[in-house]
């Protein structure tokens, strides 16, 4: 029993850590859609979920296209090489830091659902729902057709 208290308390105190930590700050790498790299540390976008690097979505005229590859591109675009800040939220179960991020004062969170390249990861928060129905209203991005939810995408790729 003391040995699984120590381990909560040690998972705790590792939360309250990058919670209490300096931001991240530098040049990012984006890995994919929601996921940055900066000083070598996984980043993922809070509130968010893109489709993955191989997932393809369907245009309106049934062409497929690499939806997951074409996020990644806009987001590196959109970011360059401009010095990005992240605030840390905590930890996904993968070790990554869960931040809102910004490119000057732009929350690249936000730009990301807003422009139709991800959706509102809504399991773990609201924040992006606005953004994610107007995207959808507009047919920006992934709305331009139809996709699998990522997270569905994800789950089938498992079962194979």
């Amino acid at each position: 029993m003391k040995a699984g208290a120590m381990f909560l308390l040690m998972i705790a105190l590792l939360s309250l850590a990058v919670l209490a930590a300096e931001p991240l700050v530098g040049t990012a790498s984006v890995v994919d859609g929601d996921t940055i790299e900066i000083h070598g540390q996984r980043i993922r976008l809070h509130g968010i979920d893109a489709p993955e690097s191989r997932q393809e979505c369907t245009r309106p005229d049934g062409a497929s296209w690499r939806c997951g590859q074409q996020v990644a591109l806009a987001l590196s675009d959109r970011i360059g090489r401009s010095v990005v800040h992240c605030d840390a939220r905590g930890h996904d179960r993968y070790g990554h830091v869960i931040s809102v991020c910004l490119n000057d004062t732009e929350n690249l969170n936000r730009w990301v659902v807003a422009s139709g390249w991800a959706v509102a990861y809504r399991k773990y928060s609201l924040d992006y729902v606005a953004d994610e129905e107007h995207a959808h209203l507009a047919k920006a991005g992934i709305w331009s057709g139809t996709f699998e939810m990522p997270w569905e995408w994800r789950l089938q790729k498992q079962h194979r």
